[in-house]
């Protein structure tokens, strides 16, 4: 038995080691006989070397045991995305967007045909098949373009709305060249550009395209040295006109209820000017926010940033979780008299540069059923009027939108179909600062492939394609507009034999059903369980 323990060992010893004898063999008979396979010589002594590094070095454990070999798993694994999406997967499959749902961003950007020929690919029959509803009389005559009244009667500078516009994504996250080309293309298109929670930096203003800007919990561009809230610094940037409306960010999609952090590594000095931190200093940001810490204490915050910005709108995002705290948010709107002037639900289906596998595959509501209970909060409690709400998470097409609007939302906001607008080709390489095609990246020589003026014109070209596509479903439904679309005109299967309009699945609440008789509804237990003061629930 020890005997043959050892003849394995040395068997083990020995293969580990045929990469290096091979190479040698062939670089000895290469230099022999160098005036006749130089090339050969030129192609094996490097090899040779790398495979001797791999052999003494001491970080790598399968590089160690396998010199040379191991090298080729990596490579396997960094061209795994690329040999996925075009060789091994089908047009529908692919995570998180499939071939198909690229190809039409892609073909709506460039300007090319995004008809489908020969029918659809979807399994009509299967139990995720969803429709829309049509009309047996299409209204042709309708206005070419809507937009979304946003602010409360509190508000004194409303702000109109496009239907589709770019949601949060920051810059440091984003290149620069990347935030520059959405936002010349939001100027072409007359839609809106939100800036993430990372700052309003000069990118950012660089065409004049319109912008939400987006408060996060490290206050990034109004904040004190220790990273506070400061009101002066707000109010310094927050009248700016460029500025159209402000999003305070509770929470996002892709890791809801987690902070994070920018390397002190990736902190250049544009950055730091941007965020107001430290140039080379690790930037935090909280999981919660410093400013408030109840509903009510929320609600005063937004009235006050309201004033500071000079009545402009002001709203929070989230992604919905403990629905107790949705309506302890109606509470408090309800006992203060302050209206938020919209609400963005943010779906767990959204994307994020980086995030925890565990946040992103397990926590948060999905946009469905966060824009449903958003929506029954508001009706339910007789603020819809005022509160407007925006659909956010994986929205990339009309039929997306209309979806959406029919569930309750009033517009919506798209981050990674503007993503695929500007060329990104989801290699999945967003937080390794290696993104191929110069977007997710702050590497300047992989920056300069993105063409910004190019880059601009796809990006307002795939905003107005898409509203076309919204507009054509409306026709086709035989209604004046698409906040005319209702839950009754969305069909989904139960099974393979049976089929309902949505509302059969959800319940949707009439106006004012949780002040009358919150008792009668589905939210019974978290209505009661909502209080104004804390977004502790109340325990019975």
């Amino acid at each position: 038995m020890h005997n043959h323990a050892n003849w394995r060992s040395s068997a083990n010893l020995f293969r580990r080691f045929i990469p290096l004898a091979v190479l040698a063999v062939l670089s000895l008979a290469a230099l022999l006989y160098a005036g006749h396979a130089l090339w050969s010589l030129i192609i094996l002594l490097p090899l040779l070397g790398i495979a001797l590094w791999d052999s003494f070095q001491q970080k790598h454990t399968l590089r160690r045991n396998y010199p040379l070999i191991a090298r080729f798993r990596w490579m396997m694994e960094d061209l795994r995305p690329f040999l996925r999406s075009y060789i091994v997967e089908s047009d529908l499959e692919g995570r998180p967007f499939n071939h198909d749902e690229r190809a039409l961003i892609y073909a709506r950007a460039k300007g090319e045909l995004d008809s489908h020929p020969f029918g659809t690919e979807l399994d009509v029959y299967s139990d995720e098949y969803e429709w829309l509803n049509h009309s047996i009389k299409p209204k042709e005559d309708l206005p070419k373009e809507w937009r979304a009244k946003v602010g409360s009667t509190q508000c004194t500078k409303p702000y109109n709305a496009s239907l589709l516009n770019i949601s949060a994504m920051s810059f440091g996250a984003l290149s620069a060249n990347a935030i520059m080309a959405l936002n010349k293309g939001a100027k072409i298109g007359n839609f809106y550009h939100d800036t993430g929670e990372g700052g309003l930096s000069r990118y950012h203003k660089s065409h004049g395209g319109d912008l939400v800007w987006e408060l996060g919990s490290g206050y990034f561009g109004c904040r004190t040295d220790d990273g506070q809230f400061c009101p002066d610094r707000f109010q310094e940037t927050a009248q700016n006109d460029q500025v159209r409306m402000i999003e305070i960010k509770l929470s996002q999609g892709a890791k809801p209820g987690h902070g994070g952090m920018l390397p002190g590594s990736k902190v250049t000095q544009e950055i730091a000017d941007a965020r107001q931190v430290p140039k080379g200093k690790d930037c935090v940001s909280p999981a919660g926010h410093s400013a408030f810490g109840t509903p009510i204490e929320m609600v005063e915050w937004a009235a006050r940033l309201r004033d500071l910005s000079g009545g402009k709108p002001v709203g929070i995002k989230l992604c919905v979780g403990q629905p107790h705290e949705v309506f302890a948010v109606m509470k408090a709107m309800l006992e203060t008299g302050i209206r938020l002037d919209f609400i963005t639900v943010d779906g767990a289906e959204g994307g994020t540069g980086a995030a925890p596998v565990e946040l992103s595959n397990r926590v948060g509501l999905p946009l469905r059923e966060g824009v449903i209970m958003v929506r029954n909060a508001l009706i339910g409690c007789d603020l819809k009027d005022e509160v407007k709400i925006a659909a956010s998470g994986k929205v990339h097409s009309g039929a997306d939108m209309a979806m959406q609007m029919g569930l309750g939302a009033d517009w919506c906001n798209a981050a990674r179909a503007f993503m695929f607008a500007l060329g990104c080709v989801q290699s999945m390489r967003c937080h390794t600062d290696t993104c191929p095609t110069g977007i997710a990246t702050q590497d300047m020589t992989r920056q300069r492939g993105l063409v910004v003026e190019d880059k601009a014109s796809r990006v307002a070209r795939y905003q107005k394609e898409t509203l076309r596509g919204l507009h054509q479903i409306v026709v086709a439904m035989g209604l004046d507009t698409p906040w005319e679309i209702k839950p009754t005109h969305i069909g989904q299967r139960w099974n393979t034999v049976r089929s309902d309009s949505i509302d059969q699945f959800y319940e949707f609440l009439t106006r004012g059903a949780l002040l009358k008789d919150a008792d009668s509804t589905q939210y019974s237990r978290h209505w009661k369980a909502a209080q104004a003061a804390s977004f502790r629930p109340v325990i019975p």
